[in-house]
């Protein structure tokens, strides 16, 4: 088997577990070898002996996390490397390895919000997460078996850095709200949190520790069978969850995380979610700080309602990208480079990153820049009230049985978008970056391609009710001259 199957973007994902149901794929000898060759990559990449590495291991709660990080540890021993195994923790916190201990790298064992049988590794160098072409080479490397012989094997070295990440956190609400940790700068606010028994659990105690009440706080435990919830601030159930902890223990705010604490969701008082467009305008509005012209970057699926709030509300510019979370992170440091003030990027699935945060996208320190907000006395549903929101929204998606999957879906694109220009009630968006946007009199739709499957979303939004039904059959019959793609989600 060659292991391309298990590259995934940015990377390393497969079936890990035969619990449930199906043949495992990330098979301890495919996790060896794809350790092996992430050394050979970064020794021929950046001209350095194995022997002088100093990479740090982390894992999420997943049932099959201790068996991997054995695995990724022996891999690089074997190697020559020496290791910090940093035990349970979140995604962010192992590139903060290679800020805060000078790690050469890290490795965290995580499939984010996938069920509970899937596993993988994720490669951060001190630059960043590795992009999909530096996957590619490793995959490459490993199907050929390639390794460093060493004559010595490496040490490994027990690690407790997600206290000290946790310091961070704290010293930045202290300063965030100008007091000590001894005078408690969260005392008298309730703030709940559900790590939906991933490795989020750490976050509780960080609120507790400055004195917040944490008191209804769920699913803190780490449980890599997931039994309460999806751990996915995306999934309804999860929100919902959310919701009725924060409204029985009439908390002033509730903060969701999932399963690896790279993506965050909230929740008001009011039991409002703020997610997706809403956390984005709030995220916008704090990432700004009242500074204008500041440019947000942003997934191509978001709401009218939200590019209005950004540039009228906040006098910033929206700049609509690609969808995937590496994207979105790319297209802010390349706008940074060349001089625009881009201080945040982020995805409607909860992936925000920071410019003042090496553009790191960080769970929990998004939701610390929130509560530093809420403990400086911020009403959080009034930064965004302004925030329009649609009254429908849909999501179907056409899978093309077309052989070139691309190039066909590229064609119904194209093709939409001379049918839309035809269109007196239509208006193709003319700032937008992957597919097509069109502007009805109802709403909005979005017609892209995914980037790796023969698949194409189409997202609908409406400011009427029904108005999302009156745009599908105004396009319906355009469709059906595609044989090679199924449209029966219409």
């Amino acid at each position: 088997m060659s292991y391309i199957v298990l590259k995934s973007g940015t990377d390393i994902r497969g079936i890990a577990s035969d619990l449930g149901g199906k043949e495992v794929n990330l098979t301890r000898e495919a996790v060896y070898d794809i350790t092996a060759a992430f050394v050979v990559w970064y020794t021929n990449k950046f001209s350095v002996n194995s022997a002088d590495l100093k990479i740090a291991v982390g894992r999420d709660s997943r049932i099959t996390g201790k068996s991997i990080v054995d695995t990724v540890i022996k891999a690089l021993t074997d190697s020559g490397v020496t290791v910090y195994n940093c035990g349970m923790s979140s995604t962010p916190s192992m590139f903060m390895t290679t800020v805060d201990m000078k790690t050469d790298g890290a490795i965290q064992i995580t499939a984010s919000h996938h069920p509970f049988d899937r596993n993988g590794l994720k490669f951060f160098i001190p630059s960043g997460g590795l992009e999909s072409e530096d996957i590619g080479e490793i995959v490459a490397l490993a199907d050929n078996c390639e390794s460093v012989i060493c004559e010595s094997s490496g040490i490994v070295i027990p690690v407790d850095f997600m206290s000290g990440y946790s310091e961070r956190l704290k010293r930045m609400i202290c300063k965030g709200v100008n007091k000590t940790a001894e005078e408690l700068p969260l005392k008298g606010l309730k703030i709940v949190v559900d790590a939906g028994n991933g490795a989020g659990g750490f976050y509780e105690k960080v609120l507790n520790d400055l004195g917040a009440d944490t008191n209804g706080s769920q699913f803190l435990d780490p449980d890599g069978m997931f039994p309460n919830h999806i751990p996915n601030p995306e999934d309804k159930g999860a929100m919902q969850s959310i919701c009725n902890a924060v409204l029985n223990a009439k908390a002033d705010l509730g903060i969701i995380f999932d399963t690896d604490v790279d993506r965050a969701g909230c929740v008001g008082a009011d039991g409002t979610e703020i997610n997706r467009n809403r956390l984005i305008a709030l995220s916008s509005y704090i990432a700004c700080d009242g500074k204008k012209d500041a440019v947000i970057v942003t997934d191509s699926v978001t709401s009218d309602g939200l590019k209005t709030f950004i540039e009228e509300d906040l006098g910033c510019k929206h700049y609509r990208y690609r969808r995937g979370y590496k994207n979105v992170i790319n297209k802010a440091i390349e706008l940074t480079e060349k001089g625009e003030f881009c201080p945040l990027a982020i995805e409607t699935s909860g992936h925000a990153a920071l410019a003042e945060n090496y553009f790191l996208d960080d769970g929990a320190y998004l939701v610390t820049k929130i509560v530093i907000e809420l403990a400086k006395g911020k009403k959080l549903e009034k930064i965004t009230e302004t925030l329009k929101t649609p009254v429908e929204e849909r999501e179907v998606r056409f899978n093309i049985k077309a052989e070139d999957f691309k190039s066909y879906g590229q064609m119904v694109i194209d093709k939409l978008n001379e049918f839309a220009l035809l269109k007196p009630e239509f208006k193709v968006a003319d700032d937008n970056r992957e597919g097509i946007r069109v502007s009805t009199e109802n709403g909005w739709f979005l017609l892209r391609l995914s980037v790796h499957d023969p698949v194409m979303p189409m997202n609908f939004e409406s400011d009427v009710v029904g108005g999302i039904d009156k745009d599908i059959a105004a396009i319906k019959d355009f469709f059906t001259q595609f044989e090679e793609l199924d449209i029966s989600a219409l």
